[in-house]
């Protein structure tokens, strides 16, 4: 008798019963050691860092902005962090990037579909640590006098 033990879409290991004792075998040489093939950490790793989330909740405020408006709206970011970390949000999909042939350039950024159905969850994140971080934040001070 087997059975699979499946989470998030990806079976891990295969549970086999010989002579009434389990045995436990990898099904699949799955070692999520690597963020590239860990769906949960690759993606979080991508736009959980301090300044994606920020970008696209502007850019969901300001529909299409271009650079120097993202820029002003995040303060303390610096201009190469900004473009570094537009430059990934482009290239998983959750913002457009549009360059007008004019001179200067213009250069605007608006979300994409994937972004915005990213929003909903990142809203959901904002209103629980709102709703948290006092909490957090005396656990935190007490812990740190233990």
């Amino acid at each position: 008798m087997n059975q699979e033990l499946t989470l998030l879409g990806v079976t891990y290991l295969k549970v086999i019963i010989i002579d009434n004792q389990q045995f436990i075998a990898m099904k699949e040489m799955k070692k999520y050691n690597d963020a590239d093939r860990c769906p949960i950490r690759n993606i979080l790793d991508r736009f959980g860092d301090k300044w994606s989330t920020l970008i696209l909740l502007v850019l969901d405020e300001g529909q299409t902005l271009r650079f120097n408006e993202i820029y002003k709206c995040i303060e303390s970011i610096s201009q190469k962090m900004l473009t570094v970390t537009l430059k990934n949000l482009e290239a998983d999909g959750l913002i457009k990037r549009t360059v007008y042939p004019q001179v200067p350039p213009k250069v605007e950024y608006e979300l994409t579909e994937r972004g915005r159905s990213l929003l909903p969850i990142i809203h959901e994140l904002v209103e629980w640590a709102k709703g948290n971080m006092d909490n957090i934040m005396k656990d935190r001070e007490l812990s740190t006098r233990v």
